[in-house]
């Protein structure tokens, strides 16, 4: 699902109009992006986990040219859903199809 798609579907459910629903989005997108950036982490109850990940420090080649280079320690946003969101997902009759 696109997030053009996810838009169409928030309108239809709420009534809204798709400009305003977009604006949401994107404000949204935009808050958690701003978040993470400041060093915070964002938790929705039933949903799921923004997070921050410390990636060490590594030495990595660069086949190409046979050299090394140094990867320094950063950090990489992470998200881990909620128990009750990934249940809902394994118990999902079009997942099982799926499968």
């Amino acid at each position: 699902m696109t997030k053009a798609e996810v838009i169409n579907e928030i309108a239809e459910r709420t009534g809204i109009e798709k400009v305003e629903v977009q604006k949401t989005v994107e404000a949204f997108f935009k808050v958690v992006k701003n978040s993470l950036a400041d060093g915070e982490n964002v938790y929705f109850r039933g949903f799921g986990s923004f997070t921050l990940k410390k990636r060490a420090r590594k030495v990595a080649r660069n086949i190409s040219r046979n050299t090394q280079i140094t990867i320094p320690e950063h950090f990489v946003p992470k998200f881990k859903p909620a128990k009750t969101f990934v249940e809902k997902v394994k118990k999902s009759d079009k997942v099982q199809r799926l499968l």
